[in-house]
């Protein structure tokens, strides 16, 4: 049975120790303390205000009609609570026990029911009893938000066959009421890259769910069985950020390579994109991941990024307090290059055909990862910083 030791001794071995730290954290972050006025090309003096600080290492959040909103920290697995622009001290009780103690595990994405804000939505790696194998995989659990707790907590979804339960994650919701969960894991230097396209495994995938975590009878592998039910698209090696484009109505994806290849996916049912078969990116240690970046029979990326910038959380912009901004892509990144301290938010401009015609890289000054950015009720842009003193900040216009 594999233990934590041994998993371990993998990991270090594979990015190495020191590389192992500096993802978790950058090496002196900027504080936002107070607010922040940065220069940016549309915007001359775009104001960064943080909401709260003292959050470990958050990796999403949720927007409540109450004013409300939710963080998930990643290892300390607690679910954060922020009313009236205060965190709240003590964290929701009643998440799932969390396995958080490896990079790329932890209490992941938050999603909640769109007729139901109460209803919330939260992947996590779920450890499995002792003597099982694989000994952790990840799951989605859905509860009830009553005041500061979770009730009737169940896991609606358990994923099947990975080795150890390492995989980023993210959730979006379809207007048509179904969600979209990816799970990433398919990691070639670990020697799992072919879980992207392995059919008796989840991870590697987008998959589409019914809000109780039942499979859609429309999914495209439902009737041919040629991938698992749940599945909707293959080939993904870790997808962490999705988002509905609000003019064609497409699901974009985030997709980290692991050294330049970073992609930006438009979602077509029932399509392969390519990992680890095709890749435009170089393994960590130098070589290419593969002699073929692009193949017919797969579908290609609509924005590739070299170098890496690590992409997380994505969002398109429709709001009015930034117009300047209305109709752009924004790209949380964690880190640019494989350089710890590297971290920024993209910004993409598109023209009137949908074709990319300008990049904007924002809060570099921040030396901070930037793991999540969502459009606010209030029609401003928020953006978490993941790291072991992380924030909550928001971006507008200086007056």
């Amino acid at each position: 049975m594999k233990t934590l030791f041994m998993s371990c001794l993998l990991l270090i071995a594979t990015t190495g120790a020191s590389e192992l730290m500096a993802q978790r954290t950058s090496p002196n972050p900027l504080p936002v303390t107070v607010p922040l006025e940065l220069p940016t090309f549309d915007i001359p003096r775009l104001r960064v205000v943080p909401i709260v600080t003292g959050l470990a290492n958050p990796y999403a959040m949720a927007f409540r009609e109450n004013g409300d909103i939710l963080i998930t920290e990643r290892y300390t697995g607690k679910l954060r609570l922020v009313r009236d622009g205060m965190l709240a001290e003590d964290e929701v009780t009643g998440v799932p026990e969390v396995f958080g103690e490896l990079f790329r595990a932890g209490l992941m994405d938050i999603a909640l029911h769109p007729e139901d804000d109460s209803l919330v939505y939260l992947t996590y790696t779920k450890p499995l009893a002792t003597g099982e194998e694989p000994t952790r995989t990840v799951a989605l659990a859905r509860g009830r938000l009553v005041e500061n707790r979770l009730t009737d907590v169940d896991d609606i979804f358990v994923a099947r066959k990975t080795d150890e339960g390492i995989a980023g994650s993210a959730m979006q919701f379809a207007p048509d009421g179904t969600l979209f969960l990816s799970l990433g894991g398919a990691y070639v230097y670990q020697g799992i890259g072919e879980l992207a396209q392995d059919p008796t495994s989840h991870f590697g995938k987008l998959l589409r769910l019914n809000a109780d975590g039942s499979v859609p009878s429309d999914n495209p592998f439902v009737d041919s069985g040629q991938y698992l039910p749940e599945v909707y698209t293959v080939g993904h090696r870790n997808q962490l950020g999705l988002a509905y484009h609000p003019e064609t109505g497409e699901l974009w994806a985030s997709e980290n390579g692991p050294q330049g290849g970073d992609e930006i996916n438009i979602i077509r049912a029932g399509e392969n994109y390519g990992w680890p078969i095709v890749s435009f990116s170089r393994q960590y240690r130098g070589d290419w991941v593969t002699g073929a970046p692009g193949h017919a029979d797969f579908r290609g990326p609509e924005v590739l990024f070299w170098p890496s910038v690590a992409p997380a959380g994505i969002a398109f912009y429709s709001g009015d307090g930034l117009p300047e901004w209305q109709g752009d892509l924004f790209v949380a990144s964690m880190m640019t290059g494989r350089i710890p301290g590297t971290g920024h938010l993209v910004r993409i401009v598109f023209n009137s055909r949908g074709e990319e015609v300008r990049r904007e890289n924002l809060l570099t000054e921040l030396r901070s990862r930037i793991r999540d950015v969502q459009q606010g009720p209030d029609g401003y842009l928020y953006v978490l910083t993941d790291e072991a003193d992380g924030a909550l900040l928001r971006l507008e216009t200086a007056r």
